[in-house]
């Protein structure tokens, strides 16, 4: 019997989260059990039967770009990611977290991640909608009521999706040096309903679902700086803006106006992994329409003038956590598939008589690996999603405490799972032998999607950058303040379970040693040698918070009566108390000493 994800998810929700608690707000009381679990198995349904059997196909019949009828390239994809779009979008899971008025089913966060999941396993890149209810959160939070009506809600009910552009072919993640320009269209340019209306010039790259014909429109949300009459713009990030840019223009009410805004496609990037994905190359204003006969993409401001990063930030850090849970459950795929592999008549002939793998400690360990990476990732996005609810619904201290939370381990959220599930994946090609390594099994499918993880959204340096430079130091350090104080809660009741005593005193060790390590990291004013090592920092951080989560996890488990899945929980925090926590004295050491190996290295000696 495989392991079953929606036990893993009934777990997590009910016994250890006790999401049953939400429904005693306001926002979530016509709630119950009943209708969380009929979100679950409505959503484990379509996953199952749109998604997953045709997770190979995306992936070996990539996106193409055509001549359309109107003159600019198309995007050509498979007929079964349009009916997985249909049946998602359908399913109400765009707006499940809204508020009635906005179409939505007042769902918590939490319940809303969860169910996601089952996407996310089946087939991560033919996608959901993870861009486009991010790109309209951003404009239900920074954008007016006006854009919120026609933009936001629109992408709610599925008609039109959403993207970010941010980089650039010139730029890449250096944002400051992003070169798109944007010029107010005319003297009434304040007076669009719609916004700040303003004429945009520039080519995007990167851009995911950048083109494609599954809704009736695509909505960029841009990153441009506005430039004045003689083309002068405000140096660095202060000088960037937000700007909505629709794929076809659309009137005050929200209809399609049958004009063609200039937004074009200009190519796609072929990737190793995430092929069911468009990834595109954008041109903004290039002239080839002419939206109102004139030059230039029309834009319409989000925000003030010079706060788009911002802005931005709303969507990319959902996003962020977003791709923790794509690679989780990337992490997860392969862990059920090394199973199946390895259980008796797993093997390549069941009818010969031999020993299954699995009875091998090696491969055991293997496994357990795989299941303490992704079950544990995926317990700390559900733990982040938990977060939101509480900023949500919560009393104002709670709020403010989970704000600070949700800040710090965000980096953390996104970067641990896209590392140490893309060991998973790679543990499960070893499970299979040389049978993963070719496409009769899943398993290398999962590695090759699972490796983009930890580039897009921001790479592993920025993730580390953010934690080390930013996070644990903002206000005054009451986000790192308030999670050592939990860790340290769930420690001390560890202590009255004898069987958790020695995995109490090493969470103990950890913290004190992140702790110290992260003051000496600031020791003195040279800012470049304290981030030095700003990777190990973030590696080690993301071990500790991992051990804390299976220590609690375990702790809840304890309590529980005795079963296969109890014991297998257990076992894996056991094995990543014994085999995954002490990597952090390595990784904390160079942090803790400055050391400027790395720095120091002269350009010649490469």
């Amino acid at each position: 019997m495989s392991p079953s994800l929606r036990a893993t998810l009934d777990f997590l929700l009910h016994d250890w989260l006790r999401v049953d608690v939400l429904t005693q707000r306001e926002r979530h009381a016509e709630h119950s059990r009943e209708t969380f679990d009929a979100v679950l198995d409505t959503c484990e349904r379509i996953a199952r039967e749109k998604f997953a059997p045709f997770n190979r196909l995306v992936d070996t019949e990539e996106p193409r770009a055509v001549l359309g009828e109107d003159g600019a390239l198309k995007v050509i994809l498979p007929q079964a990611t349009h009916e997985a779009h249909r049946a998602y979008a359908q399913s109400g899971m765009l707006s499940a977290a809204q508020d009635h008025e906005m179409g939505g089913m007042q769902l918590p966060y939490t319940l809303e991640s969860a169910a996601n999941a089952f996407f996310a396993m089946a087939s991560v890149s033919m996608g959901t909608g993870l861009l486009t209810v991010g790109n309209a959160n951003l404009l239900m939070a920074h954008g007016t009521q006006r854009q919120r009506e026609v933009f936001a809600r629109n992408a709610f009910l599925g008609r039109w999706s959403g993207t970010m552009c941010l980089s650039e072919p010139q730029a890449g993640s250096s944002l400051s040096d992003i070169a798109t320009r944007a010029l107010a269209d005319g003297p009434d340019f304040e007076s669009d309903p719609l916004g700040p209306r303003y004429r945009l010039k520039g080519n995007k790259m990167w851009i995911s679902a950048g083109e494609h014909e599954l809704s009736e429109n695509i909505v960029h949300l841009v990153l441009a700086k506005i430039a004045d009459a003689q083309g002068q713009t405000v140096p660095g990030v202060k000088g960037i803006s937000l700007f909505i840019v629709p794929k076809r223009m659309v009137d005050a009410q929200g209809q399609l106006t049958g004009d063609r805004n200039d937004v074009v496609l200009a190519g796609l990037n072929h990737k190793c992994g995430w092929r069911g994905t468009t990834n595109t190359l954008l041109n903004f204003g290039e002239g080839q329409f002419k939206p109102g006969g004139q030059a230039g993409a029309v834009g319409y401001l989000v925000g003030q003038p010079g706060e788009g990063l911002a802005c931005m930030f709303h969507m990319m850090n959902e996003a962020r956590i977003g791709i923790g849970m794509a690679a989780t459950m990337l992490g997860y795929a392969g862990y059920v598939a090394s199973v199946d592999y390895a259980r008796p008549g797993g093997g390549k002939d069941p009818r010969q008589a031999q020993i299954p793998i699995i009875e091998h400690a090696d491969v055991k360990r293997m496994l357990l690996a795989q299941k303490s990476y992704a079950e544990g990732a995926l317990a700390l996005l559900l733990y982040c999603a938990r977060l939101v609810d509480e900023q949500r619904t919560g009393s104002a201290q709670s709020a403010r405490e989970a704000h600070d939370l949700l800040e710090l381990l965000t980096p953390i959220a996104k970067s641990w799972p896209s590392e140490w599930c893309l060991e998973a994946n790679s543990l499960a090609i070893q499970v299979h032998g040389g049978y993963g390594y070719t496409r009769d099994f899943a398993v290398e499918q999962y590695w090759r999607d699972n490796r983009l993880n930890m580039i897009h959204e921001g790479t592993h340096g920025i993730q580390a950058l953010d934690l080390l430079g930013r996070k644990v130091r903002m206000n005054q350090g009451q986000g790192f303040a308030a999670l050592l104080a939990r860790m340290r809660e769930t420690a001390q009741r560890a202590r009255a379970h004898a069987q958790w005593v020695d995995c109490a005193q090493a969470l103990e060790t950890a913290l004190a040693d992140w702790s110290s390590a992260t003051q000496a990291a600031w020791e003195g004013d040279d800012a470049q040698a304290s981030l030095a090592n700003a990777v190990p920092y973030l590696q080690a951080a993301g071990h500790v918070v991992l051990a804390w989560i299976w220590l609690d996890v375990a702790l809840t488990v304890t309590a529980m009566p005795a079963s296969a899945a109890a014991q297998g929980r257990i076992s894996c925090a056991q094995y990543f108390f014994r085999y995954e926590l002490p990597k952090i004295q390595a990784w904390l050491s160079v942090v803790r000493h400055r050391d400027t190996t790395c720095m120091d290295m002269p350009l010649d000696g490469f």
